[in-house]
C-alpha cells in the first residue's frame, strides 16, 4: 500500500498520517522533514527530489506533505491519494493551537524548525486551493485508476478511518 496524503497546513495531515502508519504498520515519511533544513532554510531541490524518489520507489509507504512541483512523483506510484481540504478558518486555528500545544508524537519537521505562524505560512495557506485544485484535476485525469479521497471534515475523516481500519 502506498498512500499520498496532501492538503492544507493545519488540516490534520501529519496527525492522520502518524495514526495511519501505526495502524497499518507502514513506513511514514514527512516531506517537510527533507524539504527544509535547520531554521526553515530550503534544502537543495535536487537533493529533496532524490530522497523523495527513494521513498516512492519502496513497496509501501505513507508520504505526508504537499510539494506540488513533485506531486506527480508520488501520485504515479500511489495506491491511494487522500486530500485534506478542511475550511481555512479551521486550519488557521489548528496552526495557532499547535504552537502552544504541539503533539509530541508528531515528528514532521527537521531539527531547528519550530512550529510557528509565519507570514510565509499564512500566505501559503491562503492561496493553497488556487494552486492545488488545477494540479489535482490534471493528476486525476492522468491517473484515473488511483483512488482519490477528499476529506473536508472530521466527520468524513472518522467515516473513512472506520472503513479503512476494518479491512
Amino acid at each position: 500500500m502506498r498512500i499520498a496524503i496532501i492538503g492544507k497546513p493545519g488540516s490534520g495531515k501529519s496527525t492522520f498520517a502518524s495514526v495511519l502508519a501505526k495502524k497499518l504498520n507502514l513506513p511514514l515519511y514527512h516531506l517537510d522533514k527533507i524539504f527544509f533544513v535547520e531554521n526553515w532554510q530550503y534544502r537543495p531541490y535536487f537533493d529533496f527530489l532524490d530522497e523523495q524518489q527513494d521513498w516512492c520507489d519502496e513497496d509501501s509507504w505513507i508520504i505526508d506533505g504537499n510539494s506540488l512541483q513533485s506531486l506527480n512523483m508520488r501520485y504515479e506510484r500511489a495506491t491511494m491519494v487522500v486530500y485534506f481540504n478542511y475550511p481555512l478558518w479551521l486550519c488557521y486555528w489548528r496552526i495557532i493551537k499547535r504552537i502552544f500545544r504541539p503533539n509530541p508524537e508528531i515528528d514532521d519537521l527537521p531539527k531547528g524548525c519550530s512550529k510557528n505562524l509565519s507570514w510565509r505560512l499564512i500566505t501559503y495557506l491562503w492561496g493553497h486551493e488556487k494552486r492545488i485544485n488545477p494540479l489535482l484535476k490534471v493528476m486525476r485525469e492522468i491517473y484515473p485508476d488511483v483512488p482519490f479521497l477528499e476529506i473536508k471534515s472530521d466527520k468524513e475523516l472518522e467515516k473513512f478511518s472506520l472503513h479503512l481500519f476494518e479491512k
